[in-house]
């Protein structure tokens, strides 16, 4: 998939999954290095943002709107995945005062590959929001071309309250 980052064109790893699929099974470490799978969400709409680098401006910007609107959503598994190590998103998180939002560190790009969204060049993962149902199957995705943009906030939130109405 073509992405850019500050106009410089950059590729993913693959084709990510659409609308209608499964969201692939994966093992990764939260903020404070418990184990996090797939199979942990099940029951339960999932939010899943995932952000390059949780130090960087829109990052951090992003994580936060989103950690604001937790209450709105009681039952709904809201996730952040960035390709920071568990120390560095504990750190963020202690510096942000982020307490609601769960940060899944995806450093070794296990869940990025799998979903194509990997950039090899950069080591990062490409910005993307993802709504799953009940079941892991995906309801709602985001493919944010230009990194340095923000989400559709409203779309991804409008979302979640169709499913929990």
């Amino acid at each position: 998939m073509q992405i850019s980052m500050h106009g410089e064109p950059l590729t993913t790893n693959g084709q990510p999954p659409v609308v209608g699929e499964q969201f692939p099974e994966f093992a990764l470490k939260t903020s404070d290095s418990q184990s996090l799978g797939l199979t942990d969400l099940s029951g339960k709409v999932t939010l899943i943002s995932v952000v390059p680098d949780i130090d960087t401006r829109v990052c951090s910007l992003s994580t936060k709107k989103f950690n604001q609107k937790v209450d709105q959503f009681p039952g709904i598994n809201f996730l952040t995945i960035s390709t920071n190590t568990p120390e560095q998103q504990q750190n963020w998180c202690a510096a942000a005062d982020v307490t609601k939002i769960r940060l899944v560190s995806d450093q070794e790009h296990q869940l990025g590959e799998k979903l194509g969204i990997y950039v090899a060049t950069k080591g990062i993962d490409s910005r993307s929001i993802w709504i799953l149902d009940e079941n892991g199957r995906i309801v709602y995705r985001e493919l944010i071309i230009e990194q340095t943009n923000e989400p559709a906030y409203s779309q991804a939130l409008a979302k979640l309250t169709a499913l929990t109405k």
